[in-house]
């Protein structure tokens, strides 16, 4: 179960370094054997998911029909675009060029560990988004019973 939030930097060749807080995590949960692809909900993130949690999901994507438009979108974003990587000895994963220009990733990152997976958003988008509130009108009755 990954949590956390943690500031990350590209390199020049653009990898990132998993925080050293996760590094262990990643190498039990799935041998450091990681897919990264597009999140298809938000601009300026990218997925992360450990090798069979990404398999599952894979699975049942691919099996949506594709005959509709959106489940072919969905398929392209997440299974065209999916990348394999592993964490060199030092902890860093080289991001795929078309993902990090299609996040607006240059610098600077924000990883965030979200359960199952994790999420990189570029620096500015996840300001963006956590700038953003919760009105009143968009809480579902799913959230209803939250204790927050």
């Amino acid at each position: 179960m990954f949590q956390g939030e943690s500031a990350v930097t590209l390199d020049d060749k653009g990898r990132i370094a998993i925080p050293a807080v996760h590094r262990e995590q990643v190498a039990r949960a799935c041998a450091n054997r990681l897919v990264i692809t597009y999140n298809p909900f938000e601009r300026g993130c990218l997925w992360i998911f450990p090798e069979q949690e990404w398999e599952r999901l894979r699975d049942e994507v691919n099996a949506l029909p594709r005959a509709k438009a959106v489940h072919r979108t969905l398929q392209m974003k997440l299974v065209g675009a999916a990348a394999h990587v592993e964490p060199d000895g030092n902890g860093r994963i080289a991001l795929p060029a078309s993902q990090r220009g299609a996040a607006g990733m240059e610098k600077r990152a924000v990883l965030l560990g979200m359960g199952e997976k994790f999420e990189l958003w570029s620096e500015q988008a996840h300001l963006d988004k956590i700038r953003e509130t919760i009105s009143e009108d968009e809480i579902t009755e799913d959230m209803l019973d939250l204790k927050l």
